[in-house]
């Protein structure tokens, strides 16, 4: 067998057994109110929506009234679920009445500048396309134009689906477009670039905390040339769509037959009584086959990583680490953390050359995604590395080789199973901001840790450091480990595990927004919601966050537009999270102050929730990133701290002069100690032990240098141990030995 042939089984195989596998910005308490605020609104409308009958658009008798506000799976199945889907009959029986459609759509438009209702062209079967990108700011603002605008911050480039406004809204950053006037004449534009198959629109109002505007209803039309307009029709008539009934919820409506065109308008007719014309939009297009446009070339992205591109529900995600398990043995353990509320179990996925055994000397990562479980990207971001780092490693990639042999990897995939399924269950562009972010029982599990930098900072005024207390290993609280606290199961899993295991650097995977945030989280000036609150290892933390904002395709390109309300390219995309919004008891400042790791958040794409077709683009944009900053667990110095007869010291403590935060030792003795390059004095040292102190100097080069240490026991220590070793009697010799110590101690008086 060839070594094409040897590259090519373990893709087949997984590919097989896959196709049969069943922050909204301002303070932290207006956020969660506005959060609950949408969950009991959402409950209250699906009770409205079971209540009324829908009305049928087309003659087939199905129903496409469009008030869709649930769905078993996010919408737009890519290539690989349509050749695995084994129960799909409309599938089979559509595929001549496609080909015909595609062809008579090609002949009638190849001529044509505008649309009339004569020429317009229908599938035969109801079709859905991916969304075009208007929340994933694939369309730029160029292409999206209003009949009128309110105020700047409220133009056509705001009306993107969950846009977010900022808590206090200005003229540049506002949560949808709103019409200068509020009438039926106006309208919304979406330029295609390009003769696009359009099949639906998803409406949203606006994102405010002060206003309440929303579209209920509204027409679509559609142009080849934006000056000749044709609407869509029921028969005769014009098709009416309903619209929103709150501001949150997106409402679908899909097309009864798909239209091609290059332009589509939306056209309110009826909104909120009190509030005024105002939408958040996202159009559903499939792009018409067209190789000499120059937009869609510009814009293409293309992967060569053949991997399981799609959403995985709980049971899929779970079968997916057991094929990578299967396809990698020696390199991989699948192993749980805990269980959710609901009692879904949390896998992780380990990867090293030695799975379920700490190696001296070999350091511990961690990525973690979906603590926010409406926040998905990361989740499948997890699914891809660990595939792609199984594939790699088999077919001899050194740089993979070389991580995977000098790390133990640990991928958490999905903190939060019950908020995941939440936003599942209803579909990508259909869950809106909210829906699923937090655990069953309502805690958000990212800022549900222990404040300790309340306890640090206090410890510090009193002048307790260190004679009463470390600046690092800050205990838990009591109250923290009653039952009766309002700790998350997750909550508490998460915490025993990062007791357990000795980790070093640890990122997790957030969405909405692209940036890196680095402790510390919580601002130290009391009341204040925005301050540059920096940790002792400031230098390091900037650096880490660097190293994956700076390989990441967006979030340091200077062009890119902002997602919502904050222009963090402008910091090279990253920021200290307390000057961005100020969050007690976040897991980033837990990890730090609780043990030895150094935790980051990445913020990894705009859009929490992207649509299927999505994911290789996305999985491009941070593939780097993700391998450059697991590679950054080895900068700085490492070692083992040992006794005089060669045994590892566990507990022993590093201290780097000139930064006030200690780390300590592994249960063997060895440490790891992140640091930028330079030279540093560096002190070991361990209860009833002698300090030893050092030079350490770290190369710009990756991989640690080595720095050990051996310290004696003090003799204070010594004397401690006997007395306690003879229960603190005097020590009774016999009366030879007795004579030859004093006649030694007579010698030396002489």
């Amino acid at each position: 067998m060839t070594k094409q042939h040897l590259l090519l089984t373990p893709l087949a195989l997984l590919g097989l057994l896959l196709g049969f596998a069943d922050l909204n910005l301002g303070s932290v308490g207006e956020d969660e109110d506005y959060y609950m605020q949408e969950l009991l609104t959402r409950d209250q409308y699906n009770q409205v929506q079971e209540l009324e009958k829908p009305i049928s658009l087309t003659p087939d008798g199905h129903d496409h009234s469009g008030q869709t506000t649930g769905k078993k799976v996010p919408k737009g199945k890519t290539e690989i679920n349509k050749k695995t889907d084994k129960t799909t009959d409309d599938a089979k029986t559509a595929k001549a009445p496609n080909k015909k459609a595609e062809k008579s759509k090609k002949s009638t438009l190849k001529n044509s500048n505008s649309i009339t209702e004569g020429d317009r062209q229908y599938s035969s079967i109801k079709e859905e396309c991916p969304p075009m990108g208007l929340e994933t700011l694939k369309i730029d603002d160029f292409q999206l134009h209003a009949s009128s605008t309110k105020r700047y911050g409220l133009g056509a480039h705001r009306g993107r689906l969950n846009i977010q406004a900022g808590l206090y809204e200005d003229d540049l950053y506002d949560g949808a477009w709103c019409a200068g006037r509020d009438d039926p004449l106006q309208w919304f534009e979406v330029d295609a670039r390009r003769l696009t198959k359009f099949t639906g629109v998803i409406t949203q109002g606006r994102s405010s905390l002060w206003s309440s505007d929303w579209v209920t209803s509204y027409k679509v039309m559609v142009s080849n040339d934006s000056h000749t307009w044709v609407t869509l029709k029921n028969g005769s008539k014009d098709l009416i769509f309903s619209g929103n009934r709150e501001k949150e919820i997106p409402v679908r409506n899909i097309f009864p037959v798909p239209v091609v065109a290059r332009y589509i308008r939306v056209n309110p007719r009826s909104w909120f009584p009190v509030g005024s014309i105002c939408m958040r939009v996202e159009i559903l297009g499939c792009p018409m086959p067209d190789p000499n446009n120059y937009y869609h070339r510009r814009n293409e992205i293309t992967t060569t990583d053949n991997l399981d591109f799609r959403h995985h529900s709980y049971k899929e995600m779970r079968q997916l680490m057991k094929v990578v398990n299967e396809m990698c043995p020696n390199i991989t353990r699948i192993y749980n953390i805990g269980k959710s509320h609901s009692g879904l179990k949390l896998y992780a996925i380990e990867i090293s050359d030695n799975p379920g055994e700490h190696e001296v000397g070999e350091p511990e990562f961690r990525y973690t995604a979906g603590s926010h479980g409406n926040e998905v990207l990361g989740r499948e971001l997890l699914l891809l590395l660990m595939q792609f780092m199984c594939l790699e490693y088999l077919s001899g990639n050194q740089r993979i080789r070389h991580l995977v042999e000098e790390t133990r990897i640990h991928l958490l995939p999905s903190v939060n199973p019950d908020g995941y399924d939440k936003a599942f269950e209803v579909g990508s562009e259909l869950s809106g901001w909210s829906l699923g972010r937090w655990s069953n029982d309502g805690i958000d599990i990212h800022h549900n840790f222990p404040d300790l930098n309340s306890i640090l900072w206090e410890a510090e005024a009193t002048k307790w450091i260190p004679r009463k207390m470390f600046n690092h290993h800050v205990p838990l609280p009591e109250w923290y480990q009653s039952k009766n606290a309002s700790v998350a199961l997750e909550t508490r899993a998460l915490v025993a595990w990062m007791e357990k295991m000795p980790f070093v650097l640890g990122g997790n995977l957030q969405g909405g927004e692209l940036v890196v945030t680095f402790p510390y989280d919580r601002t130290r000036s009391v009341g204040v919601t925005r301050e540059q609150t920096p940790t002792p290892d400031d230098h390091v933390f900037r650096w880490l966050a660097f190293s994956y904002a700076s390989t990441h395709r967006l979030m340091t390109d200077a062009n890119r537009r902002v997602c919502h309300t904050e222009d963090f390219a402008k910091e090279d995309g990253t920021i200290n999270g307390a000057s961005w919004h100020t969050a007690a008891g976040s897991m980033n400042d837990f990890s730090y102050l609780h043990t030895n790791c150094f935790e980051l958040s990445m913020y990894v794409g705009c859009d929490k929730f992207p649509h299927e077709s999505e994911l290789p683009e996305e999985w491009e944009n941070n593939r780097e990133s993700l391998l450059v900053f697991m590679e950054q667990v080895h900068r700085g110095i490492k070692g083992v701290v040992r006794d005089f007869q060669g045994r590892g010291i566990a507990n022993a403590i590093i201290s780097v002069e000139g930064i006030s935060h200690d780390i300590r030792t592994a249960a063997d003795g060895d440490y790891w100690r992140l640091l930028n390059p330079g030279e540093y004095r560096v002190t070991a040292r361990a209860e009833g032990y002698s300090l030893s102190s050092k030079k350490c100097e770290v190369g710009y080069e990756i991989g640690a240098t080595r720095c050990d240490f051996t310290i004696g026991r003090t003799n204070l220590s010594r004397i401690r141990e006997i007395m306690e070793k003879f229960n603190r009697q005097p020590i009774r010799l016999p009366v030879r030995q007795l004579q030859a110590h004093r006649s030694r101690a007579s010698r030396m008086g002489r």
